[in-house]
């Protein structure tokens, strides 16, 4: 195909695209200029870092010209690249109002902040939360984890609400496209819609009004879904738990495939997932019962006591003194020290008391925190990979093997605070701000979304995360407004 390297004018500047089917790159300066057309190429360039990931690394690249314009001390001149082409005359002030919005990176909450407003994105009517940059898209399953933090640790219950409608709008069969795009979603994901109804406790927290008139069909829709089955083999047992089997599919957030394997196959009953259902189903029936909603009570209020059974039966482990990781009728328990067992902890309706919860914590302290979050594994474990570093198959190998992921703090932390209060604040406080020196090492002002397992724990895969940005954001906040006194 013959590129196109001629431009067209258009106010205060010109227009291309390089191909048929390409959107128009619309070039414009505030003030008047002149645009000298040199047309170029400039071959073989390299790109380090999609080198390091095995990625396509080089392209040739074309540049039209250059422009010309008149300048004196004091002058203020705007550029703006663009799909759409733009009033040159409202330019200054719409670069104005965009920079007066931002937050001032003057302090590690604020950076955080700062950080928290480049993962909204607006798509029409649609509003959406971009996992990660620079590799990731819009994912249902992060929306959810990290909205909280980015969105109500910065007061915006509007933007809250923007984003759920959106996420919503795409509920089929009581799950969320995690991935894909509106054309070509993946409803791949086990854990997605049930970490909706923790978004929506959160929401609640915050001062959100109207959220089971606004979500309460969704929400008994996922329930009921999963109640009766869904795809994937996604369906409750007669022991009230969840219960899911899809040969070559990795539906949990540990996700990681090989060679069409999962790397961590954890099909039967997942520990975080029966722990995000029960907790589901006791806030739907604390909802229905002050909306008076009797259909829905009648149908549901018999789960929890059968629900909580189930899983201590199931999960408890005695000896070992904390939860297995997964159950299936093949292999039984699996005890491998992994991380989701802590979002069990931290959930509002929990199956677990005080000495079980702290017992859970003490395993985790021990074997799974680090400085930069919760490793993937156990280092005593055979299986642990300290680095996350190759190319595509190797990372991915390492990717929930002992690669630590920031975003574990939140439900750590919180489940930490559950049990020791007060006295648990200078542990916290510590894990939470020792981030802040992050701030200038992998993506600036902002923090990556995993690190090795291994020390120094360099910083590793997109250099700036949503549910890394949001669950530290929500912990600050969490400090800041309980514990402010200590």
């Amino acid at each position: 195909m013959d590129a196109y390297t001629k431009v067209d004018y258009i106010n205060n500047g010109i227009k291309n695209r390089l191909y048929n089917g390409f959107p128009w790159l619309h070039m414009q300066l505030s003030d008047k200029a002149d645009f000298i057309p040199v047309p170029d190429w400039y071959y073989g360039i390299e790109y380090p870092e999609e080198q390091k990931r095995g990625y396509d690394y080089t392209e040739d690249l074309f540049t039209p010209g250059f422009f010309e314009i008149k300048v004196k001390k004091g002058d203020s001149i705007v550029f703006s690249a663009s799909t759409k082409e733009e009033k040159p005359s409202g330019l200054k002030q719409k670069f104005t109002k965009t920079v007066s919005g931002k937050i001032p990176r003057d302090s590690f909450s604020n950076c955080l902040r700062n950080a928290a407003q480049q993962f909204i994105e607006k798509r029409g009517s649609s509003t959406l939360i971009i996992a990660g940059y620079p590799w990731f898209g819009a994912w249902g399953r992060d929306t959810f984890i990290s909205l909280p933090g980015l969105v109500l640790a910065r007061q915006k219950i509007s933007l809250y609400t923007d984003v759920l409608d959106t996420q919503i709008a795409r509920l089929k069969d009581g799950l969320f496209p995690n991935m894909g795009n509106a054309n070509n979603p993946a409803y791949n994901s086990i854990d997605a819609p049930l970490w909706f109804f923790w978004t929506l406790q959160k929401y609640l927290e915050s001062g959100g009004l109207d959220c089971w008139e606004r979500y309460g069909e969704a929400a008994k829709s996922i329930l009921r879904s999963f109640r009766n089955g869904t795809a994937f083999d996604i369906h409750m047992r007669e022991n009230g738990l969840i219960y899911a089997d899809a040969p070559g599919k990795a539906l949990t957030w540990m996700d990681a495939v090989v060679h069409e394997i999962p790397v961590t196959p954890r099909r039967g009953y997942a520990v975080e997932v029966n722990a995000l259902w029960y907790n589901a189903i006791c806030f739907s029936l604390e909802m229905a019962r002050k909306a008076k909603d009797k259909s829905f009570i009648k149908s549901f209020e018999s789960l929890p006591d059968l629900v909580k059974k189930s899983f201590i039966d199931l999960f408890w482990n005695n000896k070992a003194g904390y939860l297995a990781d997964y159950v299936n009728d093949e292999e039984g328990q699996n005890m491998f020290v992994r991380p989701n067992m802590v979002i069990a902890t931290s959930l509002p309706f929990s199956m677990l008391d005080s000495e079980q919860i702290k017992k859970v914590l003490d395993v985790t302290d021990k074997e799974l925190v680090t400085p930069r979050g919760l490793r993937t594994l156990s280092p005593r474990n055979n299986l642990y990979k300290g680095t996350c570093y190759g190319n595509q198959e190797e990372r991915d190998s390492a990717y929930h093997q002992g690669t630590v992921w920031p975003w574990l703090v939140g439900p750590y932390c919180e489940g930490w605070l559950r049990i020791y209060g007060k006295q648990g604040v200078n542990k916290v406080r510590k894990l939470i701000y020792g981030f802040e020196e992050v701030m200038n090492e992998h993506g600036v002002s902002t923090i990556s979304e995993i690190y090795d397992g291994d020390p120094p724990h360099a910083p590793r895969g997109a250099i700036s995360q949503a549910w890394s940005v949001g669950e530290v954001l929500r912990m600050i906040e969490l400090l800041d407004n309980k514990y402010s006194d200590i």
